[in-house]
């Protein structure tokens, strides 16, 4: 708003002395209609003569209105919630989606969302919208997935500089949900499944890799030591017979075939 020095003129002050003298006329009757209530979540922007009467605004309370001269208009200081309807969108990486959102904003300075824009609740909502559909152009489907928190907060953060001379105080924004087409889901769901495949086969070669190397140091162990072999034998015996089958499984040394098949050669 600009700071204007200049007076109200002579015919202003006579059209404020007529009115003062109105009301002293009618008085008590005209109390009444001087006289009005602000509550305590609302402020007063008084014109008098078209200008505003002071830089801040009246309330809570009482407020005293001269008839003929003054007028005034109420503002509400409570957060207000505006919806965002679904905007589509096309990501960094040229995906289409659509995403809607919630934003918490109030007024700070009644005097500026008066004077400074016609209708603040319209244009704090249409900024919302172009706002929400520029910044998450910039963002890829990953990080948008990844990093609403991130998005969030860069899009209060331009909304609270655009919206300061309008008396607006963005207190929060929230993205409320995110939808990709069916194709793309599908897409994304099919890249997912083969990735966890890649990740159990390789799970599944480190294991093979780490049982063998087991297996390997136990043969060692048991080469150094024959009864340990025989032990190892009557233990798998008796794991055998513990689940009732009917099998005999009797191990035979490797060694003892050997001797057998030179005596069936030299024979």
């Amino acid at each position: 708003i600009a700071d204007r020095r200049e007076g109200i003129g002579v015919c202003g002050w006579i059209l404020i002395s007529l009115s003062f003298l109105l009301v002293l006329i009618t008085f008590p009757i005209s109390i009444w209609a001087c006289i009005k209530v602000i509550r305590e979540y609302e402020r007063a922007v008084v014109f008098r003569l078209g200008r505003i009467l002071s830089k801040k605004a009246k309330g809570p309370g009482l407020v005293l209105i001269l008839p003929c001269t003054d007028t005034f208009i109420k503002v509400d200081l409570r957060t207000v919630t505006c919806n965002i309807p679904p905007q589509e969108i096309l990501t960094k990486d040229a995906i289409t989606a659509q995403v809607d959102g919630v934003v918490y904003y109030r007024i700070h300075s009644a005097v500026s969302a008066v004077a400074n824009v016609t209708d603040v609740h319209l244009a704090t909502f249409l900024l919302a919208q172009t706002t929400l559909r520029n910044v998450l152009g910039t963002q890829s489907l990953a990080q948008l997935l990844a990093g609403r928190e991130e998005v969030a907060h860069s899009i209060q953060a331009v909304l609270n500089s655009a919206t300061e001379q309008w008396g607006i105080k963005v207190a929060r924004v929230e993205i409320k949900d995110v939808r990709i087409p069916v194709a793309m889901q599908r897409a994304m769901a099919a890249e997912a499944e083969a990735a966890r495949e890649a990740r159990a086969k390789i799970v599944a070669a480190e294991g093979e890799m780490n049982a063998s190397k087991a297996l390997k140091q136990a043969s060692v162990v048991l080469a150094e030591s024959p009864a340990g072999l025989q032990l190892r034998y009557l233990q798998t015996l008796a794991t055998l017979a513990a689940e009732n089958n009917s099998t005999i499984v009797f191990p035979l040394p490797i060694n003892m075939l050997e001797s057998f098949r030179q005596k069936n050669t030299g024979g």
